[in-house]
This record gives C-alpha cells, sequence and structure tokens, in this order.
C-alpha cells in the first residue's frame, strides 16, 4: 500500500498542528514514515528524528503555547538529574533505558533551546531557576530581533552510546527457586480441584445441618382399656 504524503495528511489536521507540521515539511520536506496522526523524519539536522502529531498538549512555559513537534536526540541523563529537569520544562522527557532526550514544542527552535538549556542543567550543573530565567531571556530576545544562540542550534553532540541498561537485581538462581515454588503451588491446586470439573467453582464449605430430635411417642391408652376403634363422621 502506497504511503500518504505527509502534506496530503496534515490538511486534515486540528490548525494548532498542522501550522507547526508544515515548518517541519518546508525545511525537511516530505517524512520518511507517515500515518493519519503521525510524520516521522529520521536523521534529519541534529536529531535522532522529529514526530509532528496531529494531537497537540496545551503548555503555560513560558507563555501559553501549543506542543506538537518533538525533537529526539541521544542523550545520557543520570537518574539524579531527571528530577531538576521536569521541574525546569514538562516537556522535556527524558527516556533513560533508550538514552534518549526529546524536547515537544510548537517549531524546532523552542526544541533546541530547551535541550540546549538541558545539556547545560546535566553536565555544567545550572540550576532549574537560571535555565528558566535564560529561557524566558532568549524567548523575548526572538521579538526583540536579538541574538538567539540557544536557539538557532543545538550547542553540543548528541551521543549514540546514550541507552542505559539500568542494572540486574534478580539472579537466575532466585527466577529458578520462584519457578519451582509456583510449579508446586500449581500442582497442589490441581490435587485439590481433581474431583470438580474443569472450570468448575469450587463449593463453599457449608457446615452439616444438625441431626433433628426424634419425634415424641404417641400416648398409648391405659392396660385393660377398651379399644375405642375407629370413630365414626357424625
Amino acid at each position: 500500500m502506497e504511503q500518504r504524503r505527509g502534506s496530503e495528511i496534515v490538511n486534515g489536521w486540528p490548525g494548532e498542528a498542522k501550522e507547526a507540521a508544515r515548518l517541519v515539511l518546508d525545511k525537511y520536506g516530505e517524512p520518511d514514515e507517515t500515518t493519519e496522526s503521525f510524520l516521522v523524519w529520521y536523521r534529519v539536522g541534529p536529531w535522532k528524528r522529529i514526530v509532528a502529531s496531529k494531537a497537540f498538549w496545551k503548555h503555560e512555559f513560558p507563555v501559553p503555547h501549543y506542543d506538537s513537534i518533538e525533537g529526539v536526540v541521544d542523550f545520557r541523563v543520570p537518574p539524579e538529574k531527571c528530577t531538576p529537569l521536569a521541574h525546569f520544562d514538562g516537556s522535556v522527557v527524558v527516556e533513560r533505558t533508550a538514552g534518549e532526550v526529546s524536547a515537544r514544542c510548537h517549531d524546532e527552535e523552542a526544541n533546541n533551546l530547551a535541550l540546549n538549556l538541558m545539556h547545560d542543567m546535566v553536565v555544567d550543573g545550572r540550576s532549574v531557576e537560571d535555565a528558566c530565567a535564560y529561557y524566558a531571556t532568549e524567548f523575548l530576545d526572538y521579538r526583540r530581533k536579538q541574538p538567539t544562540p540557544y536557539m538557532d542550534e543545538l550547542r553540543f553532540e548528541p551521543r549514540r552510546d546514550a541507552a542505559d541498561p539500568d542494572v540486574r537485581i534478580l539472579s537466575d538462581e532466585q527466577l529458578a527457586e520462584a519457578e519451582a515454588v509456583g510449579r508446586e503451588a500449581a500442582a497442589r491446586a490441581s490435587g485439590e480441584d481433581s474431583s470438580f470439573g474443569r472450570g468448575e467453582a469450587r463449593p463453599p464449605d457449608v457446615p452439616e445441618p444438625a441431626p433433628s430430635p426424634d419425634p415424641a411417642p404417641a400416648p398409648q391408652p391405659p392396660p385393660g382399656s377398651p379399644d375405642p376403634g375407629p370413630r365414626s363422621r357424625s
């Protein structure tokens, strides 16, 4: 099945996402992959990939706008740096296992700005407060027609060996022991249920009813009394 052109797909997107996607299409041409909801470019510019999405998210930092363009690079972020980055910008996302960091904003320049400040925080120890203040300053400088070095390009080299497979905490012996315990538990359960049909629920334990008391004996006539015989109905 022939892949639809991205420039055709975005015609059906909401205006907030369509405008942002067209900026990427104008710069990098048709994407490498398309669906009705996403356009994806691989290895364009400094990016491992750029993703334009039909969905968009309202973002108040530093001023209200909509996020729908995600720029992804290879970069390793130590776990202790993840919380400060989340406080800095909620649209900067760390994929620790994959060794990726992304910024999602309304255009590529804003993603450059966010990721350059991410690099400063991780490598140079820049504080959350200082990163936010610089972001606001350069955002305003763009409108003042002043230099915007952090928006213009990525100022660091992404790393290809950034994946972090984490640390193993369970041994093969522990896994084998747990599996053996599980097999024993299953065997016991199977034996207990063997008297019941497959899929039948085990009936609840119900106490046996107490035996009924013996009925009282019928009164007997005194010795020597004549047998009254059957009574006639009058």
